[in-house]
């Protein structure tokens, strides 16, 4: 007896977990399943409660004659009801390898959804995550159980990368929507229907449909920065969270980051060199081509300065410029948070560099008159012997400044608040540093998933990462209880310190030299 009145609490939360019974959505059942079978390790209170639902069609095929085109809307499975245990198909992109033995197929457009709603009706906030470069939805750095644990119903997708997702070719112009005069940008569409299909189902999962943030780290940055910029997602979303991904339209790692475009001209001259390398004439051909033929050579392409998949300046899905989208307030006006980590865009951890390759590449950077003031503020002399620190300073302060500098001009047309953070702790079994991508278990408050020696000190600095990331998602506002205060970046001249300590810190000592540096320089 007194082990079943011990049962009882367990039994009465599976009892009402979503995964208990079949949700119904207009394309058919979907059967959940428990997130968790025992108690992960961290600081999850909810787990018996979280459902997850893994594998959702959001989309057709693209295969065969519907490669290179947007999505279409995923087939009805009307009077079945599908079983949602295993993870979908994953996008073919420019990655020849698949050491996690995915299985690559084209029809890949599906979703996943974690959520620990009692009830469907329980309305609760929704963030969507879009995943970095050469990567997938079904990662396990990526679990939303830790999210959902905290009353978020967490969201995940697949979408097209490499040339599969962003070919474009005037032959391709006959396929774009609404008649627009363009081509490209395929993963960008797959993207906004993603968010409709969110936006149109997720209240069947206890989910809000009013209140979906965007969110994404590197190349799942740009994502979120083209959702929140596009007219053709205007009213879908009330945040976007934005990691590793804006800098100021100024500096020139622009064009090499999360918020790289080519010219509509400068995309389809790309696509014809790439029907020519594949020795094909037309579109037709090359959608008759095998899946594993352009996964094959786009590997090879990508790995040269010359070949550059990423987004087509359309004028259609992507409104403008970067400059202008925030010069002429063409962006959803919603919060935003964003940010950098310590050793990404330059900063390298632990490098090995002598005094003439550091002076090599800052001549390489800076030139004229340029290069003796920057070296005023870091010369080799700054750190003593330690020339890698005064390296890795210069790139680290140049994120920082840059992320100010942009949220800056999002000010100036848009009266949302921007909160900026600069992650500088480095996880536990690695020698990279603070490294990119190195927030997210912590952010996710997942550290259950993945295998690095985590100690007490990183699920405590999970706990109130994910307490800042999860308050934004609720109210637009990082501060809660409990937590440090967190100023709006746009109205102060500090950024937040998150990892190694927590609160405003002020902007690097060479702010004005940066400023001034890229007011020079051509707008991204």
């Amino acid at each position: 007896m007194a082990l079943l009145l011990a049962l009882l609490p367990l039994a009465s939360q599976a009892h009402a977990a979503l995964y208990s019974t079949v949700i119904e959505t207009p394309y058919g059942g979907v059967q959940g399943y428990p997130a968790f079978t025992s108690e992960p390790s961290g600081n999850l209170t909810h787990w018996q409660d979280i459902a997850v639902w893994k594998g959702i069609p959001y989309g057709a095929t693209t295969a065969g004659e519907h490669r290179f085109k947007p999505p279409r809307p995923a087939q009805p499975w009307t009077g079945t009801v599908l079983d949602a245990a295993d993870w979908g198909n994953v996008c073919p992109s420019a990655v020849s390898t698949n050491p996690n033995n995915y299985t690559i197929a084209e029809d890949c457009l599906n979703l996943n959804i974690w959520s620990a709603a009692n009830s469907t009706d329980a309305k609760l906030p929704v963030v969507m995550w879009s995943y970095p470069a050469q990567s997938t939805a079904a990662d396990a750095l990526f679990d939303g159980g830790g999210m959902a644990d905290k009353g978020v119903v967490f969201v995940s997708y697949n979408y097209r990368t490499g040339s599969f997702g962003w070919l474009a070719h005037p032959e391709l112009r006959a396929d774009y929507p609404d008649g627009k005069n363009a081509s490209g940008n395929w993963a960008m569409f797959d993207q906004f229907a993603a968010l409709r299909w969110i936006h149109e189902n997720i209240a069947a999962f206890g989910g809000d449909p009013d209140r979906i943030t965007v969110m994404g780290q590197s190349m799942g940055s740009a994502a979120s920065q083209h959702i929140l910029n596009s007219p053709l997602t205007r009213g879908l979303i009330v945040g976007a969270i934005i990691e590793s991904g804006v800098r100021d339209v100024q500096d020139p790692i622009c064009d090499e980051v999360a918020e790289a475009y080519l010219t509509l001209a400068d995309a389809e001259a790309q696509g014809e060199r790439y029907m020519e390398y594949l020795n094909v004439s037309s579109v037709a051909e090359l959608r008759a081509l095998p899946m594993d033929d352009l996964i094959t050579v786009s590997a090879g392409l990508t790995a040269t300065a010359e070949w550059q998949f990423t987004a087509t300046l359309d004028y259609y899905a992507m409104p403008a410029t970067y400059y202008d989208t925030l010069r002429d307030g063409l962006a959803a006006d919603v919060p935003v948070l964003t940010g950098n980590t310590k050793d990404e865009n330059g900063a390298v951890f632990g490098l090995n560099i002598t005094a003439a390759e550091y002076l090599a590449d800052m001549n390489a950077t800076f030139s004229g008159s340029w290069l003796d003031r920057f070296l005023d503020y870091y010369p080799v002399s700054r750190y003593e012997a330690d020339t890698r620190a005064s390296f890795n300073a210069q790139w680290t302060d140049r994120s920082i400044v840059g992320t100010w500098l942009w949220a800056q001009l999002w000010a100036t047309a848009r009266s949302s608040p921007v909160y900026t953070y600069f992650w500088d702790h480095a996880p536990p079994g690695q020698d990279q540093g603070a490294y990119h991508e190195s927030e997210i278990n912590y952010v996710m408050n997942n550290l259950y998933d993945t295998d690095l020696p985590w100690t007490h000190a990183d699920y405590a600095i999970a706990a109130q990462m994910n307490a800042y990331w999860v308050n934004f998602i609720k109210t637009g506002d990082p501060n809660g209880d409990g937590l440090v205060e967190w100023a709006a970046t746009n109205a102060s001249e500090t950024v937040q310190q998150v990892g190694n300590g927590w609160g405003g810190i002020p902007l690097p000592s060479s702010l004005d030299l940066f400023t001034a540096w890229f007011s020079g320089l051509p707008y991204f």
